[in-house]
C-alpha cells in the first residue's frame, strides 16, 4: 500500500550502507525523538560491511593524527585532512566502545572488532536504530528528488516520500548512467572507475609461483613516479598483496586511462640497484666456490630465487664464479625491476572501491552539504573521495556521515 503524502520525515537517509546507517543513528541520537527513515535499493542492509576484512570487518586504522592519516587518501586527502579535526579513527574508536563493540589493533594497523565477525558492527547498528525507531524500508531504490517550497519529495520506483532533510550514501556506482537522478538536480559526476585491485600478468610466466609471497618488496609503474613498498603475493593471474592494492588505489586514473595496459616493475629486494649489485659482486669475488641456485640470497622464497637465477641465464651445480657478467647483469635486472607486462586487472576480493563521483567541489565540507540544493547532504564513497585498502575507507564513511548527522539536526 502507498505511503500517505501527509507523513513527514526530518530525515530520510539513501543507501543502507556503512555511511547510510552511521549517519541515521548520530542523526537521531543528536536530536531525541527525530523521525528518520532509510531507504535501500537492494535486500540486503549492511552488505559491505558482512564482507569487508574477510568477514571481520576492518573498522578502521591505526593512524591517531588527522595529517598522517590524510595522506592515505589518493583523492580528497586535502579536504579530509580538515574533517578529521572533528573524527578522525581514535574517535571511531571510541564511539564503537561506547556502544558495546570493542576492537584491536593488529600487526599491520588495521583495526577489528575483537570478535572477528562483521556481524557484531552490525548488531551494534541495527541495536541503535530499532533504540531511536528508525524506520528502514529495503527494496527502494529512488529515481528522482525534487525539493518544492522547501521539502523534498524523494520518489522511488514504487512510492513517494516526503522529508524535511536528505543524506546520499548510496556507496560508489560502477556506470555513470546510476548518478542520473543525482546529475539531474545540477550535481557534477566525475567518472567512477575502479580503485582497489590486482594486476593481471599477460605472459603467465609466473603462474608456477602462485602463493610466493615476498614481505618487503617494492613494486612501480614503468615510465611513471607511481610506486608503494610492502608485501606482494604472486597469484595464479599476477600480482597482488598490500603493496600492489596500495599502489592501484594511487595509479586508478592513469591506469584506467592506459585501458589497464601497462608494464609493472617489481623490486623484490627492496634495496637499492646499486646495493643488489655489490652483494652479487662481493659474492663472485670472496664466496666463488659458493652455488648460485639453494642459496637464495635477501631472504627471498626459494622458490622465487631460483626462478630468478635460472631465468637470468645460471644453471643448476654453477658457482659464482661461474657466472659471466651478461648473467649477473640479468640477475640484478630481474630482483631490482623484474618487468611484469600488465593487461587487465581483478577486484580484490570484496573490497571494491570506486573513485569518482559526486564532485567535492560542490559540497561545503563544513557540514557536507550541497552547495546546490540545501538540504541535501552527502557521506561516503559516493563522494569524489577514496583511501588505501586497510580500513581508510570505512573512515571516510564514518567521518563524512558524522559531520553531516552534527548538521542536519542543528541547521535552521
Amino acid at each position: 500500500m502507498s505511503q500517505s503524502l501527509h507523513e513527514k520525515y526530518d530525515l530520510i537517509v539513501i543507501g543502507g550502507g556503512a555511511a547510510g546507517f552511521f549517519g541515521a543513528i548520530n542523526s537521531a541520537a543528536n536530536k531525541i525523538g527525530l523521525k528518520v527513515l532509510i531507504l535501500e535499493k537492494s535486500s540486503k542492509l549492511l552488505s559491505k560491511v558482512k564482507v569487508s576484512g574477510g568477514g571481520r570487518c576492518n573498522v578502521t586504522h591505526h593512524c591517531f593524527q588527522p595529517t598522517p592519516l590524510s595522506k592515505h587518501y589518493p583523492r580528497g586527502q586535502r579536504v579530509l585532512k580538515n574533517l578529521f579535526q572533528e573524527f578522525q579513527a581514535k574517535d571511531t574508536v571510541a564511539w564503537f566502545e561506547q556502544h558495546g563493540v570493542k576492537l584491536k589493533t593488529e600487526a599491520d594497523g588495521r583495526i577489528f572488532p575483537v570478535t572477528n565477525n562483521s556481524q557484531t558492527i552490525i548488531d551494534c547498528f541495527l541495536k541503535e536504530v530499532e533504540k531511536f525507531n528508525i524506520e528502514i524500508k529495503i527494496n527502494e531504490e529512488v529515481t528522482n528528488i525534487q525539493k518544492l517550497e522547501n521539502v523534498f519529495h524523494v520518489h522511488t520506483s514504487s512510492q513517494k516520500f516526503i522529508t524535511s532533510n536528505v543524506l546520499v550514501a548510496v556507496g560508489g556506482y560502477h556506470k555513470p548512467e546510476n548518478y542520473k537522478w543525482l546529475s539531474d538536480i545540477g550535481h557534477t559526476i566525475v567518472q567512477p572507475i575502479p580503485s582497489l585491485f590486482t594486476f593481471n600478468d599477460s605472459s603467465k610466466e609466473f603462474t608456477d609461483l602462485m602463493g610466493v609471497a615476498v614481505p618487503e618488496a617494492e613494486v612501480k609503474i614503468a615510465g611513471s613516479k607511481l610506486k608503494q613498498r610492502g608485501p606482494i603475493l604472486i597469484t595464479h593471474w599476477g600480482l597482488s598483496g598490500p603493496a600492489v592494492i596500495k599502489l592501484s588505489a594511487w595509479a586508478a586514473v592513469d591506469l584506467h586511462q592506459v585501458n589497464y595496459n601497462f608494464t609493472a616493475l617489481v623490486n623484490w629486494t627492496g634495496h637499492p640497484e646499486t646495493e643488489i649489485r655489490n652483494v652479487l659482486n662481493n659474492l663472485k669475488n670472496e664466496n666463488s666456490k659458493k652455488q648460485v641456485l639453494g642459496n637464495p640470497l635477501f631472504n627471498l622464497p626459494k622458490r622465487l630465487w631460483e626462478f630468478l637465477c635460472l631465468k637470468a641465464g645460471t644453471r643448476e651445480g654453477r658457482t659464482w664464479s661461474d657466472q659471466s657478467n651478461k648473467v649477473l647483469n640479468r640477475l640484478i635486472e630481474l630482483l631490482f625491476a623484474c618487468p611484469f607486462q600488465i593487461k587487465g586487472k581483478t577486484t580484490f576480493k570484496e573490497e571494491f572501491v570506486t573513485c569518482g563521483g559526486i564532485s567535492i567541489h560542490e559540497i561545503d565540507f563544513s557540514t557536507m552539504e550541497s552547495k546546490i540544493m540545501p538540504g541535501l547532504y552527502f557521506a561516503g564513497e559516493v563522494l569524489d573521495l577514496d583511501g588505501e585498502t586497510g580500513g581508510f575507507n570505512f573512515q571516510a564513511a564514518w567521518t563524512t556521515a558524522w559531520i553531516a548527522s552534527r548538521h542536519i539536526v542543528y541547521q535552521k
